[in-house]
């Protein structure tokens, strides 16, 4: 039987399986990685193929490629997206308001389980809510990777896959965060 493609909307194919296996080796990080809609799991693919095609074998690396937007799982539709590339263009100010966590929310020092929604009881509107899951899916992510058993670099890589660095790389974590935002940009 035919399939399509993965570009275009098919399934995973057994090399992809074969990847997410070997990288992700618990059934909690496969797990996470199975939340993500087919659009990003095809995204995290491709960021963790570009850095294996580059001799970048590191484990927590990949498995952070694998990871990295997992909490977009929360929801984030394409639209949304648009809106979001549009606002951060063209008015940061305001997408950076719509993406606030109330203090309430902000304050709030349990950690996001996995099985729990971080809006249950949220006074965050169901419209923003995809704003906010895009200003702290790094947070939420890395957070959700460390409840499956992640080591605390792959966390800290999740943690800060969209900061800048305002110096030049000096420690493994930079040197690997910014390999990591290299072939997210990429891909």
């Amino acid at each position: 039987k035919a399939s399509l493609p993965t570009w275009v909307g098919g399934r995973l194919t057994a090399a992809d399986q074969r990847l997410i296996e070997a990288v992700l080796p618990t059934l909690a990080q496969r797990q996470l990685f199975n939340r993500m809609s087919a659009n990003d799991q095809r995204h995290a693919l491709a960021v963790a193929r570009t850095l294996q095609q580059t001799n970048h074998d590191e484990p927590a690396l990949l498995q952070a490629a694998l990871l990295h937007d997992v909490a977009k799982s929360l929801g984030q539709p394409i639209i949304y997206r648009v809106f979001i590339v549009l606002l951060n263009r063209f008015w940061p100010a305001l997408l950076g308001r719509m993406s606030e966590w109330p203090p309430s929310v902000a304050n709030d020092e349990r950690p996001i389980k996995v099985d729990q929604s971080p809006f249950a009881n949220s006074p965050i509107p169901i419209w923003r809510r995809p704003f906010v899951v895009h200003a702290h899916h790094p947070a939420i992510g890395a957070t959700w990777a460390s409840q499956a058993g992640c080591n605390p670099l792959v966390r800290q890589l999740i943690a800060r896959h969209q900061d800048s660095l305002s110096h030049h790389p000096s420690t493994i974590e930079d040197m690997l965060l910014t390999t990591l935002q290299w072939a997210d940009n990429l891909n």
